[in-house]
């Protein structure tokens, strides 16, 4: 799977890592895609340093500690329930990692000295709550147009289940204010979003995790640790932000349409929903509509270094 190197892609990852385990599942696939080049970690809502901290253990199993990481903004911006809790990080907090990461100004300062020290090269990664990205957009006004690409997690667009009325999506209703700024400041045909409707078509059974994650070692098996906090109340890991990642290296496990997506911004039940409205190809969005979840797992698993048929 390795590429040359004019097939490196460098990436900034902006991430609620620690709440659903599918940040930690994405982080293990970036760390050993050998096409990936790192180049820092945000973390986003509630006690991001704990969610940092978190970053930080899942990059030493790979013995990454060259990889910046910051705790980011705790949000949301303006309205939306926000993301308090961290419950992974019971499960490895008692692994060496830092007690400070400095105030969250500074992670949005680092994105922005790092977007533009190399301009139109840089893939920005959102998997979480979009309060980060939108406070970079919004106090450096230029830096959409420096970013090569923006791929989110975010929002619900062609149908299927989601949170309450609207089948809104939990990242874009967690701090809805900030995933409009997204949406409507990213430069035009630069953003791709996966929602969830495409998300929800990759999922495995708790059991045919572990037996994948069992000695797999290194970030995985950091992986394997937290996910046994996420299997007490969920039976499965649906693979919404992996295969957001996945995207960036492998964009044919998707398809996609062009067009237009809005923001509901309100305090009723619809705040947050996304809507969708197809405009091929002058759409200033691309979303994800379709996905080969086969192909997708075998990018997945053969990146991370486990073989789809352990016993």
């Amino acid at each position: 799977m390795a590429g040359s190197d004019s097939d490196v892609i460098p990436v900034l990852f902006d991430t609620d890592i620690g709440s659903d385990i599918d940040d930690a599942v994405a982080l293990a696939y970036l760390l050993r895609q050998p096409r990936c080049e790192l180049l820092g970690i945000t973390t986003v809502t509630g006690d991001t340093r704990k969610r940092a901290a978190l970053a930080e253990i899942v990059c030493a199993a790979d013995g990454r500690t060259d990889i910046p990481i910051y705790a980011g903004l705790t949000g949301p911006l303006l309205c939306g329930p926000g993301q308090p809790n961290v419950p992974q990080y019971d499960a490895v907090s008692d692994r060496p990692h830092r007690a400070d990461y400095g105030p969250a100004a500074d992670a949005i300062d680092f994105q922005r000295r790092t977007i533009r020290a190399r301009p139109g090269e840089i893939t920005l990664l959102a998997v979480g709550p979009m309060t980060n990205v939108a406070a970079l957009f919004a106090t450096d006004p230029e830096i959409p147009a420096l970013l090569k690409r923006v791929v989110l997690m975010c929002g619900v667009f062609t149908g299927g289940a989601g949170h309450g009325p609207g089948r809104r999506e939990w990242n874009a209703l967690v701090d809805p204010v900030a995933s409009a700024l997204v949406f409507r400041h990213a430069l035009s045909g630069s953003l791709t979003s996966v929602g969830l409707e495409v998300t929800e078509k990759c999922v495995l059974p708790a059991d045919e995790c572990r037996r994948r994650f069992a000695g797999a070692g290194g970030p995985l098996g950091v992986v394997a640790d937290m996910a046994e906090v996420w299997f007490r109340n969920v039976d499965r890991i649906t693979f919404h932000d992996p295969l957001a990642a996945a995207t960036v290296f492998a964009p044919d496990v998707c398809g996609y349409e062009a067009g237009r997506v809005d923001v509901v911004l309100n305090e009723g039940p619809l705040s947050g929903m996304t809507l969708w409205k197809p405009d091929p190809p002058q759409g200033p969005h691309r979303v994800a509509v379709t996905v080969d979840a086969e192909r997708f797992f075998g990018e997945y698993f053969g990146t991370v270094g486990v073989r789809g048929d352990v016993p």
